[in-house]
């Protein structure tokens, strides 16, 4: 039976606290100060509350740059992920409604160029013979490929989000929220945050230049940003709460590009009810599967695209190539679990190392999530990227900063590692083959020194239990309105315990249940996703989230269920 994980409930905020945040409903106001909100003026996503536009290091002489090119070619550098295509398809879409004639995209295809800026593909992007190269998502790490199209007399402007090494590339301006000594009030943007400001710097500059219009261009594709920063992962700050609600707003009020709304249309979402977790759950992976799998042009196209029609066939290759991700992931989890299984859980490390040369490179990021969730601590699995090097993508914890524990390996075994990069959850690296053995022991070394505190419960962090009278229809679709949630942001969790009515199994490992509070109240629908197996009788303490169900156009409150406890006889 699967290993129970202890639930805690998030500090109370005081009474004080919760006055603070304004005349709102008790309840919400509760769950805002649980996730540190401490002023009203937090609440307020309008574009007004923004983090200047100006305050961006370097972002007005980007801006600049960018527009002394404007009769010149650019090409776009992209990532083979989602920020980095939504990031291309904002930057695009923005110089030619600018009036920019020769704009173009290159991304590089993973399997043949690897991740960023790198020689190789500059090489490629000289053929085309452009003036600039604008990185998004991608480049602060590039100082190899920025010298090489400097050779080449390519000027380069970096716009990326991911931490800076101790070499910066000698790029003509670098606008990265995360460069030494930076003011920003928001370190937490997303690479197509960062595309964002820079290309709301460069309409500012165009309208005062007499481009009448040119300022409100951007904004028109804030779905895009939202879409890049919730798939992301970033931090849902205020900045970025900011950035996602008004690209939800835009996207229920009909004014998302067409290809947003094909892929939630495939994903059999609403466009007019979409929120956050629909982008990172539903239309977040079917763009990245192209970029794992295949080539992430597809993506990009769909964003670029202004006919339904192209939009709705783009769309529908993204669910297949998508469907095809499942069926891969599905084999390699499966082999990744039985490893970790058959080590058992005493034994498992504090950073859990999965390899199998069978893997594919494009899956391992989701293979690592995947352990982390059965293991509660970070795991970095590898594939093979050629006959000498792995391809690693590591997937973190919370308190443990995954690429600056990398660098502790990089910097006590010089040499080790090949190249890394990434943030404080996901990073990625390569290393030879030869060297994986001491790797996983230096890695290991490295965490105990670090974060010998760490904490490898996997504790389910709940907002504590959710009164029987607020388990209803209406106060689900405040909760649904009232995000929008995400990474340090979190949807609610509640805890409780519950009177078992009904259960019986659907699609094979799916639990169906009927319960009722044990403290009385009205039966509700609960689902366990892949939670299928015992019998419960009696009381049972859930962790679960509210939520809005909808089926044949009639909307009922429904428990999703994270985990079910077992607790004692029923209730009389």
């Amino acid at each position: 039976m699967k290993t129970l994980r202890p639930i805690v409930i998030r500090p109370n905020p005081g009474q004080s606290a919760i006055e603070r945040l304004g005349d709102i409903d008790p309840l919400h106001a509760r769950l805002y100060a649980m996730r540190g909100l401490s002023s009203a003026v937090e609440l307020d996503y309008g574009l007004a509350q923004l983090a200047p536009v100006s305050a961006l290091d370097n972002i007005d002489a980007a801006a600049r740059l960018v527009i002394a090119n404007r009769e010149r070619r650019i090409i776009v550098v992209g990532d083979f992920d989602v920020d980095g295509a939504t990031s291309t398809a904002l930057v695009l879409r923005c110089l030619r409604e600018f009036g920019f004639k020769d704009v173009e995209y290159l991304v590089p295809n993973r399997f043949a160029y690897g991740y960023g800026l790198t020689p190789e593909i500059v090489k490629v992007a000289a053929e085309r013979l452009p003036h600039l190269l604008i990185t998004v998502d991608n480049g602060v790490s590039s100082v190899a490929g920025v010298a090489v199209a400097n050779e080449l007399g390519i000027e380069v402007l970096v716009t990326d989000h991911h931490l800076p090494g101790d070499e910066l590339p000698a790029a003509a301006v670098i606008v990265n929220p995360n460069l030494k000594g930076s003011t920003f009030p928001s370190r937490n943007l997303a690479g197509v945050g960062v595309a964002f400001y820079l290309m709301a710097q460069t309409g500012r500059i165009l309208e005062e230049q007499g481009a009448t219009g040119a300022a409100k261009i951007p904004a028109k594709y804030l779905d895009l940003v939202a879409l890049g920063t919730v798939a992301d992962v970033v931090p849902l700050d205020h900045n970025n709460r900011i950035l996602v609600q008004q690209g939800l707003m835009r996207m229920r009020a009909g004014r998302a590009v067409p290809g947003i709304g094909a892929l939630l249309e495939v994903s059999r979402r609403q466009l007019s009810r979409c929120v956050s977790s629909d982008l990172g759950f539903s239309v977040g992976p079917k763009i990245n599967a192209a970029g794992r799998l295949e080539d992430i042009s597809i993506g990009i196209e769909c964003l670029l695209t202004d006919d339904a029609d192209t939009a709705n066939k783009y769309a529908r290759i993204l669910d297949k190539i998508n469907n095809e991700r499942r069926e891969i992931e599905a084999t390699m989890r499966e082999q990744a679990f039985n490893y970790v299984d058959q080590l058992g859980e005493q034994r498992w490390p504090r950073c859990v190392c999965v390899y199998d040369e069978s893997w594919h490179q494009g899956v391992v990021g989701l293979i690592a999530a995947r352990v982390r969730e059965r293991c509660h601590r970070p795991v970095i699995a590898f594939a093979r990227e050629n006959a000498d090097f792995l391809k690693g993508s590591a997937r973190s914890i919370q308190g443990v900063h995954i690429r600056d524990l990398l660098e502790a390996v990089s910097t006590a075994k010089p040499g080790l590692i090949d190249k890394f990069g990434g943030h404080a959850m996901a990073a990625g690296l390569t290393l030879a083959e030869s060297s994986l053995a001491e790797f996983k022991q230096a890695v290991v070394t490295q965490m105990e020194r670090l974060y010998p505190d760490a904490d490898f419960s996997g504790a389910i962090v709940t907002d504590g239990p959710l009164p029987g009278s607020a388990i209803n229809l209406g106060f689900a679709r405040s909760l649904r309105d009232a995000g929008p949630w995400g990474s340090a942001f979190p949807e609610p969790m509640w805890c409780g315990d519950f009177d078992v009515v009904e259960q019986r199994t659907v699609g094979e490992k799916h639990l169906k249940l009927r319960v009722r509070p044990a403290g009385g109240g009205d039966i509700i629908d609960a689902i366990a996703f892949n939670q299928a197996g015992p019998a419960y009788r009696g009381i049972v303490q859930l962790a679960y989230k509210l939520d809005v169900n909808e089926f044949r156009g009639r909307e009922t409150p429904q428990l999703v269920v994270e985990q079910i406890a077992p607790l004692h006889k029923p209730s009389a």
